[in-house]
């Protein structure tokens, strides 16, 4: 079977959860009976498809599934060109009007005009997939009309390999010590920068962001204050040369997101063994269980103390630890290769 995976602006979304995602999947897929082809268009680019097509050839490459990531221009010709020819249409709903918010400047005023593009964009599909339960229920609540199931976006452990040996390295260079608080990921509000912040001023641990931040006019109000007057204990990184350094560097992941439609730097805090805090939001209580592999708090307070729980207490943040690479390894990427292969046949 040939299977299309498109991204559509995989350039500016390689280092974001998208680009992840996609990355898992055409990973997941290589062990399996799918030959994966990363590009619509017929020579791989529009202008060279172009130039086909005027020579009697193909405008759009040969596959038996369409399965597309983003919402763009680029991926909705490519659906239309999809139920032209009665190609199978699988649409990955990573973009929520939810999860939108609080992310960029203005992106709240744009929101709501999302939802009702993204209601019209996700119900051509033949298949919504999505991260979990909770976002199928929120494309539900649109109404997004066409079949949705969830799949996880996976953890590449391979990626991981050999964290440890980044510890004194990454704490020398971030001025990380005692037991490191830390997060991954784009610097968003929607990700809980300011719970983040606020926590770290009620306590004296470090803490620590490892991520890109927007400095530019599409950052908002909110990112721009914590990252030009962090508290004296924040420190946000930047982008770094090799993400091993922030799990080898950090004790305790907090991630006190207020949005998430899964979380793939959760599972590889927790592939990792690490102590795991997180917000009470649904997605989270539907893959993890406080107590268990992680702490769930509700509020600044909480995660305050959850905080000084696990830096009193050595034996709760290993049996935390121990337990969140067993979840982790729930979310392989051979059991993601094996659900697409498996979805795409059903739909051929």
């Amino acid at each position: 079977m040939r299977a299309l995976n498109y991204l559509e602006l995989a350039g500016q979304l390689d280092r974001s959860g998208i680009g992840t995602s996609v990355k898992h999947q055409r990973e997941a897929l290589a062990d399996t009976g799918v030959d994966v082809v990363t590009s619509p268009w017929n020579g791989d680019d529009p202008v060279r498809a172009g130039l086909a097509k005027l020579g009697g050839d193909r405008f759009f490459a040969d596959v038996d599934v369409v399965h597309c990531n983003m919402i763009g221009p680029g991926t909705v010709a490519t659906a239309r060109h999809a139920m032209r020819t009665d190609t199978p249409l699988v649409l990955h709903a990573h973009v929520t009007r939810e999860d939108f918010r609080n992310s960029f400047r203005g992106s709240n005023a744009v929101a709501p005009a999302l939802g009702r593009y993204l209601r019209w964009f996700y119900s051509q599909a033949d298949l919504v997939l999505c991260p979990s339960e909770y976002t199928r229920g929120v494309l539900e609540s649109y109404p997004v009309d066409a079949p949705i199931q969830p799949i996880t976006n996976g953890i590449d452990l391979g990626r991981l390999d050999g964290f440890e040996g980044f510890r004194e390295e990454y704490r020398e260079r971030y001025d990380v010590e005692g037991m490191g608080v830390f997060a991954v990921g784009n610097v968003f509000e929607r990700k809980g920068l300011s719970t983040f912040c606020r926590v770290a001023r009620r306590t004296d641990y470090d803490f620590t962001w490892y991520g890109t931040y927007e400095s530019g006019p599409s950052a908002s109000a909110t990112v721009r204050k914590w990252t030009n007057e962090p508290p004296e204990n924040v420190t946000f990184t930047g982008w770094v040369d090799d993400i091993r350094g922030a799990y080898g560097a950090g004790d305790v992941f907090m991630f006190p997101a207020k949005v998430e439609n899964q979380g793939i730097v959760v599972l590889e805090a927790m592939a990792c063994g690490k102590a795991v805090v997180l917000s009470d939001i649904p997605v989270f209580r539907e893959f993890y269980e406080d107590g268990h592999d992680c702490l769930i708090c509700s509020s600044e307070a909480e995660f305050a103390d959850a905080l000084d729980r696990l830096a009193e207490d050595p034996d709760l943040r290993e049996r935390l630890g121990e337990n969140a690479r067993e979840t982790a390894a729930e979310h392989g990427l051979d059991r993601v290769g094996e659900r697409l292969e498996s979805l795409y046949v059903d739909l051929v």
